[in-house]
């Protein structure tokens, strides 16, 4: 398994990440167990979860199940807590499951951080991050309206100023090590580093937004600033929610699925998304490629890219996709990839 650093930190992480979002609704306790197992087996060291996980339904009753299950792993498992980069996440403005909607502040870190180590039963988080901005976000299908006029930048680097501030705190404490964002644009980043950089607070090792074959917001300014600054790209559903395994092609639900449960998968399943799928379901069988390790080992081919999230309800899905590592492209591969994404910019 390949290592990749995590930006400025010193850390090595792998290029796939074990993404735990569906433990407690689609995945069982001992499912999930069992994925810990196996993706540390296979090389992976880098496992991402969130307070507000699972999802797939989101519903107050579950929130902060998903830790719960990685804290009884790590019970069981105390020697091997270093053996993996643990990351969570603090979720923000909007969700009225978690402290009522309140947005991410000085008020709310420490307290949301003893409840992330509490249920994960750990001493530490070595990736500690902010799961969307509080000002809003072009992510989740929000850049066809999204506008920055609606936020007041001073009250924003204020709030910004004030999260680094106590985030200092607490990797003095020791319950944090390191701190990223996610569903963040370049224009916050740069924000987030600069301020880091003028008050020696802790700076952005990474950014979780989406990215995939069907999803490339992150291939511009992003990606500019990402190479630049050495702020890696772990990018959350590599995968689509599935659309890119093929198997929604045609109309087809599979029972259990993500589709059976969120129709439109988060906006994702739009009339021109079918097309799209289907040119690079052609790609795959033209060149002699799964299409789940073609899409994965595209993604890890970004300069950009610092770890590709994958979730897997199942124990056979997780042993399918670790497979990618195996995968290199062909030069022939990858331009047919640039042509399709030209011809289907964009599809949902």
């Amino acid at each position: 398994m390949k290592m990749n650093p995590m930006g400025r930190t010193g850390v090595m992480v792998s290029e796939l990440c074990l993404g735990t979002m569906t433990f407690g609704s689609q995945t069982s306790e001992s499912e999930g167990h069992a994925q810990m197992d196996c993706a540390l087996e296979s090389g992976i060291n880098f496992v991402d979860t969130a307070e507000m996980y699972p999802v797939n339904p989101i519903s107050k009753e579950t929130i902060g199940r998903t830790e719960k299950i990685l804290g009884t792993w790590n019970a069981k498992n105390k020697s091997r807590r270093g053996d993996y980069v643990l990351a969570t996440k603090h979720s923000g403005e909007g969700l009225k499951h978690v402290r009522d909607g309140a947005p991410i502040s000085s008020k709310t870190i420490a307290e949301t951080i003893e409840g992330n180590l509490r249920r994960l039963q750990t001493d530490y988080i070595d990736l500690y991050q902010f799961h969307w901005p509080n000002r809003g976000s072009y992510m989740f299908r929000k850049n066809w309206n999204y506008s920055p006029t609606c936020q007041n930048k001073t009250n924003t680097l204020a709030n910004m100023e004030d999260c680094l501030e106590v985030l200092q705190k607490q990797v003095d404490k020791g319950n944090i090590r390191h701190f990223g964002l996610s569903n963040e644009s370049a224009w916050g980043t740069a924000q987030w580093l600069r301020l880091s950089e003028d008050h020696g607070w802790p700076r952005v090792a990474t950014i979780q937004n989406e990215y995939s074959l069907l999803c490339r917001l992150y291939d511009t300014d992003l990606a500019e600033l990402s190479v630049y600054e050495d702020v890696g790209l772990i990018t959350f559903s590599p995968l689509a929610a599935g659309l890119l395994t093929g198997k929604y092609q045609n109309n087809v639900i599979p029972k259990g699925s993500r589709k059976s449960i969120s129709s439109d998968l988060g906006g994702r399943a739009t009339n021109r998304v079918w097309s799209a799928v289907e040119a690079y379901l052609e790609i795959a069988a033209k060149h002699g490629v799964d299409i789940v390790h073609m899409s994965l080992a595209w993604c890890l081919t970004r300069p950009f890219m610092c770890s590709a999230i994958f979730g897997a309800t199942r124990h056979e899905q997780l042993e399918h996709i670790v497979k990618t590592t195996d995968v290199e492209l062909s030069d022939e591969c990858l331009d047919d990839i640039a042509k399709v994404h030209k011809a289907h910019p964009m599809p949902y």
